[in-house]
């Protein structure tokens, strides 16, 4: 059970007396995909990320990798302490390689920092290993044949096996066990990153530095290389990724004094590439099929786009005929379609209005000429408005936010809402309709639905791109 935000930060404040010495000013930062939350403090004219993990194991883990790399000078931050459930790390700034190609695009600047990157990759798998305890690692000591068969019966389960094709089960599963075993026998063995993609990779006045690596365990370092260069969000051109991964390769074999050839290196690249593509489509399935988190169904069309941008350039070879088959499912023009949402253009006609409304004033009325539309009573969710922190604020300011996000049901209330109200948009844009009308209803029309429209119409303009109008009924009589 996630502790009360101020408990959570007197916990930090404790740290940082302890290890600095003074009483620290908190910022609560975004979060990301885990559990754990992070907080920018500032103490002493300073300022550091403070992390709260309740899983204690990976608090251990990460912080014995942060020390072991930073001894060797690796690209990693700094670790000031580790107090149970929180950590103070250095702060490395708040600009990712992600961040920085989403607003340069595939400029030379953008380029230099994915070859830093992964020459300091090179070096913390290579460095990083000389005398690392694995039995420190937070799962598994090795991504061996076990891992791989894991990676691949997680896409099976969470992502094949939903799109309802014919297929023989025991024929593909032996087939997994053939590639796994092959995949995992002879390679080379180093650190390995594991989720080594460019939302992990900060970009300082240092150079490209590395964060949430307490998943790493011993195996085999092209899947780290495969994991950046492949990262479906970044869609790097295939001239880049060819590029780039023949500078890691020349850095990695510098590292370990090989003059060897590389090309078993490099064909095992090509199955570690396939490997975190399909770990991918698998981790988007069980996040947005399983859990109804409305991003990671957005982002399931560009892993298949991924899947068979790369499948075209390295078909599997014919031993696989059953793996082959369900793959081809997999990039069929069906699926692609049956993922990929109706976007509005220029000359759609559709405007959602999104309304959020104050029960004591009653429902909004629809102007429109087809009425109908949705109303959602969020008064079931419990009320930031009760407290006497947030009374005077709204469902448009960060602590009432952070109470509704962190405190309350209501991200699952909302991605049943996106699960309603996406077939009715479907069905509008298709039909080239104007209007669509939905409605957040809580006591004041202040805290609650506030939050909810502003969500709601966050999600159709990133899903659908369409026109939506947020109307807050009620702002007039809000507490002030």
């Amino acid at each position: 059970m996630l502790l009360p935000i101020e408990e959570i930060k007197n916990k930090i404040r404790l740290a940082c007396e302890a290890c600095f010495g003074g009483i620290p000013q908190i910022e609560k930062l975004p979060p990301a995909g885990s559990d754990r939350m992070y907080f920018r403090v500032s103490v002493n004219n300073t300022t550091q990320i403070a992390t709260y993990g309740e899983n204690l194991k990976e608090n251990k883990t990460f912080a014995y990798f942060c020390k072991h790399f930073s001894e060797k000078g690796l690209a990693v931050p700094k670790l000031y302490c580790e107090a149970g459930e929180v950590y103070l790390q250095e702060d490395l700034g708040a600009v990712s390689l992600l961040d920085i190609l989403e607003k340069e695009g595939y400029s030379k600047n953008v380029f230099e920092l994915y070859k830093q990157s992964l020459a300091n990759l090179a070096r913390l798998q290579v460095y990083g290993h000389n005398g690392l305890d694995y039995s420190q690692c937070l799962t598994n000591m090795e991504f061996g044949k076990q891992a791989i068969m894991a990676d691949l019966l997680y896409f099976k389960y969470y992502f094949l096996d939903t799109l309802r094709k014919p297929y023989d089960k025991q024929k593909l599963i032996d087939e997994f066990e053939h590639f796994s075993g092959w995949l995992a026998d002879k390679g080379l063995r180093y650190f390995m990153f594991r989720d080594f993609q460019s939302r992990n990779i900060m970009v300082t006045t240092e150079g490209p530095k590395f964060i949430d690596f307490q998943g790493g365990m011993m195996g085999a370092p092209q899947y780290d290389a495969a994991s950046l260069l492949w990262q479906a969000k970044a869609n790097l051109p295939e001239q880049w990724k060819n590029d780039l991964f023949d500078h890691y390769v020349h850095v990695f074999f510098e590292l370990i004094n090989a003059d060897d050839d590389t090309s078993q290196f490099r064909t095992h690249y090509e199955g570690y590439v396939l490997i975190r593509l399909l770990q991918v489509l698998g981790a988007y399935g069980f996040r947005g099929l399983f859990e109804r988190k409305a991003h990671f169904l957005t982002s399931i069309p560009l892993a298949l786009k991924n899947l068979k941008n790369f499948l075209l350039q390295h078909p599997l070879p014919a031993g696989y005929p059953e793996f082959i088959k369900t793959l081809n499912f997999c990039i069929h023009e069906e699926v692609l379609l049956k993922f990929t949402p109706v976007q509005a253009n220029a000359g759609t006609p559709l405007t959602v209005t999104v309304n959020s409304f104050s029960y004591k004033k009653g429902i909004p009325a629809d102007a429109s000429e087809n009425g109908g539309g949705f109303v959602f009573d969020v008064r079931g969710i419990l009320n930031p408005g009760r407290i006497d922190e947030y009374k005077k604020l709204s469902g448009l300011d960060k602590p009432v936010i952070d109470f509704i996000e962190q405190k309350t049901e209501m991200p699952e209330f909302l991605n049943a809402v996106y699960s309603a109200v996406d077939i009715s948009v479907t069905n509008y844009l298709n039909r080239n309709f104007e209007s669509l009308m939905i409605n957040f209803g809580c006591t004041g029309g202040q805290h609650r639905s506030v939050y909810a429209a502003e969500a709601l119409a966050r999600h159709l303009r990133n899903k659908f791109k369409v026109r939506v109008l947020v109307v807050h009924q009620n702002k007039e009589n809000w507490v002030r």
